[in-house]
């Protein structure tokens, strides 16, 4: 690959890493519970893209494109992972509303919230996004002068570590700015709006499907 086409494939991902999507709202509700989790959940996404990468450089993700059975399919799978996701955390809401303030220190995740949870949820949640393969195998041949496992592997590393960075960045921008807001009052109800999102997204991924 030349490096003006690099420059302008890396130009690209930048504008799209800046475009808030499913997982961008996820990094924000993890944020809202602490730091550590936010940014795992970060890395999980940014992970699950280098998976669709690899999928992608395999040749499978043609498999989306040409069958919309298996697309619709992989999209509800997706959808009702989210409204999961948003389900959960309005339980997790309900569960931990009675906690004391100092339960709520940003580097302290809840019970029932932990790193790993938070990393798998990032993970999930792009791996059972079928627009993100469905980008890789539309996009990153436009870059390549030679389309082989290789290259096309390390334009989806390249990708996935912009998002990571830009996700990384959400995540501990978003818990500082929480960390301001010592209201728990305040802090429940960004709870229950990151909640209720995700649960949209969930059901409108799922509606458009059908």
């Amino acid at each position: 690959m030349s490096l003006p086409l690099l420059l302008s494939f890396i130009g690209l991902c930048l504008v799209l890493s800046l475009t808030p999507g499913p997982d961008s709202f996820l990094v924000l509700r993890f944020s809202i519970i602490g730091r550590r989790p936010a940014v795992a959940a970060a890395i999980g996404s940014a992970l699950g893209g280098i998976v669709w990468a690899v999928v992608v450089a395999a040749g499978v993700a043609a498999l989306l494109e040409q069958s919309a059975t298996a697309y619709r399919a992989l999209k509800v799978v997706g959808g009702i992972y989210l409204v999961y996701l948003g389900i959960r955390a309005f339980l997790e809401y309900r569960r931990n509303r009675g906690a004391r303030a100092a339960e709520l220190a940003v580097d302290a995740p809840r019970a029932g919230v932990t790193v790993r949870s938070a990393f798998a949820a990032g993970l999930l949640s792009c791996i059972f996004n079928p627009k993100v393969g469905l980008f890789y195998l539309a996009v990153l041949p436009q870059f390549l002068t030679e389309v082989t496992f290789a290259n096309t592997l390390a334009l989806g590393a390249i990708e996935a570590a912009i998002a990571a960075v830009e996700m990384v960045l959400l995540a501990v921008a978003a818990s500082r700015a929480v960390t301001l807001l010592r209201s728990p009052r305040v802090r429940d109800r960004l709870e229950q709006l990151s909640a209720g999102i995700l649960a949209a997204l969930g059901i409108g991924t799922v509606s458009s499907a059908a």
